[in-house]
């Protein structure tokens, strides 16, 4: 259940700090920033997104602002798996994790 987000990457002018462009908005007008686990108080998908990012490691702030994610990583750090965990944010439903609601 659920469907994949698109995800374009994008490296800024800035060392170690990527964009991801999505195809669908996370947050509303509100700029989301997030420099620790600490800083993920709710369960919104902003929230979730960068629960995810920052456990993966190497990732040192988030910032999430409509359909825009832009993330700093520490240095020699790679951007590997970061679009794939935006793109399966949405999905519910994945190979070994049993449905929610299970028929008689």
């Amino acid at each position: 259940m659920g469907l994949a987000i698109n995800v374009k990457e994008y490296e800024t002018a800035a060392f170690g700090v990527y964009r991801f462009e999505l195809d669908r908005n996370l947050s509303g007008m509100a700029h989301e920033r997030y420099a620790s686990l600490d800083d993920v108080i709710f369960d919104r998908p902003p929230d979730r997104l960068a629960r995810l990012l920052l456990e993966r490691g190497g990732v040192r702030h988030v910032h999430v602002y409509g359909n825009e994610v832009t993330v700093k990583i520490d240095p020699g750090t790679t951007t590997d798996g970061i679009a794939e965990l935006i793109q399966s944010l949405f999905i519910h439903y994945r190979e070994g994790v049993l449905p929610s609601i299970q028929p008689e």
